[in-house]
C-alpha cells in the first residue's frame, strides 16, 4: 500500500510540473548541484552577438537567463540597458519565472524604468538607463533579459567576461562577432587556462564557455579580474561619437585622441585667461604657477561623478566648466589643463583605471580603456600628477585612488604609458606619541600626538573638515572604540598640504582603564593604536595572498605610574621579522615612576602564493597577542 501511495505522489508531482511549467529549461530544480555550490545566482545562458556592419555601425544583441537562488543573488540579474543620442535601443524585454519555470512577470520596453545615468548635474542629460524594478517574493526565480541596440560608436566593443563576480556560476556563455566587411580586429585573451572555453572558429571571433563553478570570495586576495577569464576586442578603424579614427598602438591612438580633445574643448575666454595670468604673475617657476592654478580650480569648482565612457568620451568645453563651476573628471581635468596652457605650463590629459584596488591600463593592447581622467605635468623625469576632481587633495598627491598603476598620457606626439607614483610600505607612516598618567584607581589622562603621511594621510585627511562634535564621535566610536569610558577633552587637527602630513593633537581621559586585582594594577600598555587584525582562517585556501597596502606604525608612550605602586616584572624586547614585514615591541623602566613603551609595525605590500596564507595568518596572530599585552604594577 505504501509503494502505491509513493507511486501516486510521483505521478502527481510529474503532472504538476507538466501543467504549470511553461519552459522546462527554466526550472530551477533542474540545475546541477555543481553549479549551485557556493552560488547565489547562476547564469543559465548568456549570449552576446555583435554585428559590425561598418566602421561606424554596430548592432549588439544580448540574451541573458539568470536564476537567482537567494537575496544575495539579486544583484546578478543585471536587467538594464544604457542609451544616449548615439546608442538606440531597438528591442528590450524581460520575463520573470518561478522555480517551476512558470512565467510570473513580464516587462515590455515601455514598462522598464527610465532614468538619467548621471547624478548631480545636466552635463550629459542624454545619457540614460532603462532597468526593471522587480521585488522577489520567493526564491529561486529566473529572469530572461533580452536587448538589442544599435550604435555608431565602434570604439567601445563590449568585452566578454563569462564570469565576472564571486558566488556566481555559469552554465553557458557565448560571445560572437559577425564582421561581414572584414574590418581588421585585434583580440586579447586573458586567463583562459583552467576554464572550459572553446574557440569555435579559427577565422571568426566566436567563443563558448561552459559549466564554470562559482568562485568563493577569500579575504586578502587579488582582484577578481586576475582570477576570471576575459576577452577584449578592438577595431583598427573605429568611430567614437561620430569621429572616425585609426590606431593599432598607443602612440597612434593617443595622437588621434589628442587632436580631437583639442577640437575647441580647450578654449577659455580672454577674461578668464587674463584673470589666471594675473594670479600667477608673481610665481617664480612653472611648479609655483601650477600650484596656484590647481588651488584656483579647487576653490571654484565641484565634482559630479560621470565615468569615462559615459556621456561621451570627450570633456565639455573648458569655458563651460568655468561658467557652471562643476564638471566630471573629464571636464575638470580639461579645464585645469586649459588654465595651465593659459599661463604657459605644459600638461597632459591622462586616462586611468581608478579605484582602491590597483588596475593597469593594458600596456600592450590599445583600445578605449579606463574609467577616470587625471592630469600629468612633465617635470624633468619627476612628473607631477593632479587629481582634479578633489577640492581638498594637496598639490601633486594622488592617494590610493590612482597611485601605482599605468595611465595613458595623451601628448601632441601620441599616447604614452606612464606609471603613477607609488606610496610603498614605510612611506605610509603613522607616528603616535603619548604622555600618559595613571592614577591609583586605574584611570588615565593622556596627551596624544599623531602624525600621518602617505596613504595613512589619505585615510585620515577627511577629519580636517570635521566639527568638534564629529571629531569626538570619530575618536570614541571609530578610532578608539575598544577603549571603554573614553572621553575626549580637546582636539586640534593640522593639515599641512605643502608637506602632505596630518597632525592630530588630542587630550583624553579613560576612567577605570587599568583593573585593580588584589595587590596588582593590570595595565594594557598599548592604549592608542591597538592593531589586532587576524586574517580569516580557511581550511583550504584557493587564491593567492595579496597585501594591497604596506604601511609603518610607530608608537612611543611615556607612562607615569601612580603613587603607592612600583614597577614589577617587564617582558623582554620582542622582535618578529619575515617576508610580510616586521614587529618590535619593547617596554623599559626609565625610573621608579616612569615607563616607556615603543612599538614598530611594518607591513609590506605584495602578492604571495596561496600556500603562504597560513604563515601570514600566524604572523598577524602573534602581533595581535603582543598588542593586548598587559603588565602588572605592584602595590607597595
Amino acid at each position: 500500500m505504501r509503494n502505491k501511495i509513493a507511486c501516486l505522489s510521483v505521478c502527481f508531482l510529474a503532472c504538476f510540473y507538466v501543467s504549470f511549467a511553461q519552459d522546462a529549461s527554466l526550472m530551477s530544480l533542474t540545475l546541477s548541484p555543481d553549479l549551485k555550490k557556493d552560488a547565489n545566482a547562476v547564469i543559465r545562458e548568456s549570449y552576446t552577438e555583435i554585428t559590425i556592419d561598418a566602421v561606424d555601425k554596430m548592432t549588439i544583441k544580448e540574451r541573458r537567463v539568470t536564476t537567482v537562488l537567494n537575496k544575495l543573488g539579486n544583484k546578478h540579474v543585471d536587467a538594464f540597458a544604457n542609451y544616449d543620442n548615439d546608442t538606440k535601443i531597438i528591442n528590450l524585454s524581460a520575463k520573470v519565472y518561478n522555480a517551476f519555470g512558470k512565467e510570473i512577470k513580464k516587462y515590455s520596453k515601455s514598462k522598464f524604468t527610465d532614468v538619467s545615468a548621471v547624478d548631480g548635474g545636466t552635463l550629459y542629460s542624454d545619457s540614460r538607463v532603462k532597468y526593471i524594478e522587480y521585488t522577489p517574493t520567493e526564491y529561486p526565480y529566473t529572469v530572461v533579459f533580452e536587448v538589442e541596440y544599435k550604435t555608431s560608436s565602434t570604439g567601445f566593443i563590449p568585452k566578454w567576461y563569462p564570469i565576472n563576480s564571486y558566488y556566481l556560476s555559469v552554465q553557458n556563455s557565448e560571445y560572437k562577432i559577425i564582421n561581414p566587411e572584414k574590418i581588421e580586429t585585434r583580440i586579447r585573451e586573458h586567463n583562459f587556462k583552467g576554464y572550459d572555453i572553446k574557440k569555435m572558429s579559427d577565422n571568426d571571433i566566436h567563443y563558448i564557455a561552459k559549466n564554470i563553478p562559482a568562485i568563493e570570495y577569500e579575504n586578502n586576495t587579488v582582484n577578481i579580474s586576475e582570477l576570471v577569464p576575459s576577452l577584449i576586442v578592438a577595431l583598427n578603424d573605429f568611430s567614437l561619437k561620430g569621429i572616425k579614427g585609426s590606431a593599432t598602438n598607443w602612440k597612434e591612438f593617443g595622437k588621434w585622441r589628442y587632436e580631437n580633445l583639442k577640437n575647441g574643448n580647450d578654449i577659455l575666454s580672454e577674461s578668464v585667461k587674463s584673470l589666471i595670468q594675473q594670479k600667477v604673475s608673481a610665481a617664480e617657476n612653472d611648479i609655483e604657477k601650477a600650484k596656484i592654478v590647481y588651488d584656483f580650480m579647487q576653490n571654484r569648482t565641484r565634482y559630479i561623478s560621470v565615468q569615462e565612457g559615459i556621456g561621451g568620451w570627450k570633456p565639455i568645453p573648458a569655458d563651460e566648466v568655468h561658467k557652471m563651476g562643476y564638471g566630471d573628471c573629464k571636464g575638470l581635468t580639461n579645464y585645469t589643463k586649459a588654465l595651465l596652457d593659459a599661463v604657459g605650463v605644459k600638461s597632459h590629459y591622462s586616462v586611468i583605471w581608478a579605484g582602491s584596488e590597483k588596475k593597469d591600463v593594458i600596456e600592450d593592447f590599445s583600445c578605449m580603456q579606463g574609467n577616470h581622467v587625471i592630469l600629468n605635468i612633465p617635470n624633468n623625469g619627476n612628473d607631477i600628477w593632479l587629481e582634479c576632481t578633489s577640492q581638498t587633495k594637496p598639490f601633486g598627491f594622488l592617494g590610493d585612488f590612482t597611485d601605482d598603476r599605468n595611465a595613458l598620457v595623451i601628448t601632441p606626439e601620441g599616447g604614452i604609458i606612464k606609471k603613477t607614483p607609488s606610496y610603498l610600505n614605510e612611506q605610509n607612516i603613522q607616528n603616535c606619541n603619548a604622555n600618559i598618567t595613571l592614577d591609583n584607581k586605574g584611570s588615565i589622562t593622556a596627551d596624544i600626538d599623531i602624525k600621518s603621511e602617505g596613504i595613512q594621510y589619505d585615510n585620515r585627511a577627511f577629519i580636517d573638515n570635521y566639527s568638534t562634535e564629529d571629531l569626538i564621535k570619530y575618536y570614541k566610536s571609530n578610532l578608539w572604540s575598544y577603549n571603554n569610558n573614553l572621553e575626549i577633552k580637546a582636539t586640534n587637527v593640522i593639515n599641512d598640504k605643502n608637506k602632505v602630513f596630518l597632525k592630530e593633537e588630542i587630550k583624553a581621559t579613560i576612567a577605570d582603564y587599568a583593573s585593580l586585582t588584589g595587590n596588582e594594577l593590570l595595565l594594557r600598555v598599548n592604549v592608542f593604536n591597538k592593531n589586532t587584525f587576524v586574517p580569516k582562517r580557511y581550511r583550504t585556501r584557493n587564491h593567492p595572498l595579496r597585501i594591497n597596502r604596506g604601511y609603518k606604525d610607530v608608537d612611543q608612550y611615556r607612562i607615569t605610574i601612580p603613587e603607592g605602586f612600583k614597577i614589577g616584572y617587564l617582558p623582554e624586547k620582542y622582535e618578529l621579522t619575515n617576508k610580510f614585514g616586521s614587529y618590535t615591541m619593547e617596554i623599559k623602566k626609565i625610573d621608579e615612576k616612569t615607563l616607556s613603551y615603543h612599538k614598530t609595525l611594518v607591513i609590506k605590500e605584495g602578492t604571495f602564493p596561496k600556500e603562504d596564507y597560513k604563515l601570514y595568518r600566524t604572523f598577524r596572530k602573534r602581533i595581535a597577542k603582543k598588542e593586548n599585552l598587559r603588565i602588572a604594577l605592584q602595590k607597595l
